[in-house]
């Protein structure tokens, strides 16, 4: 498939509780991930936009969920990192509670795609994560940021450690993403077009 033109993409509205959601009328794909693994800089460069999407090197930049509007067509929506941010403990459980809501009950939801730093491998809370979706009966698309970080020669490695980290979820199809680059721009893409 080819990548799509965007034509227009805006920020839409920030929810910080569940009844700050948009009307469902559209679908919708959520981005999560640890904090700091670059969901902001990946919706960017899906988008071809700088500065759409702020980004920061401080963990928990973004603390509320974030709709943004894609080809008047889709909504592209921007979730608070999990694991380590610099906030205070309940503000992270504020987040969490919304987060679950959101993708528990929002009907427009099509797929939730999920980032992992490339050099890290995934752990309990990833696999809990992942449970919880598939539970949910929510699709999962597993990206592995910032591809530019590793060598070429440390990926088949590297590869092999995550995806025996991930075997217990059954999923083991990832994408290789880099912001800077913009690698696995056209196969994130192909994998968006098909639930949309």
């Amino acid at each position: 498939m080819a990548i799509p033109k965007i034509e227009t993409a805006q920020f839409l509205l920030s929810a910080p509780r569940p009844e700050d959601f948009p009307a469902s009328r559209l679908p919708e794909v959520a981005f999560w991930g640890r904090s700091n693994v670059g969901k902001s800089s990946l919706i960017n460069a899906l988008l071809h936009r700088k500065g759409l999407v702020r980004t920061s090197s401080r963990p928990g930049c973004t603390q509320t969920i974030n709709f943004f509007l894609v080809n008047e067509s889709w909504y592209f929506v921007d979730l608070p990192g999990y694991g380590y941010a610099q906030v205070p403990v309940p503000v992270k459980d504020r987040w969490l509670r919304l987060i679950a809501v959101y993708l528990q009950q929002r009907p427009g939801l099509r797929a939730v795609v999920l980032l992992m730093d490339c050099r890290r491998r995934p752990g309990p809370e990833e696999l809990e994560i992942i449970a919880n979706l598939q539970s949910w009966q929510r699709q999962v698309i597993l990206v592995l940021t910032k591809a530019d970080k590793l060598k070429k020669s440390q990926r088949h490695r590297q590869l092999q450690e995550i995806t025996t980290s991930l075997a217990p979820s059954g999923l083991t199809d990832l994408i290789w993403f880099s912001a800077l680059t913009h690698e696995g721009r056209r196969e994130l893409w192909d994998r968006l077009l098909a639930v949309f």
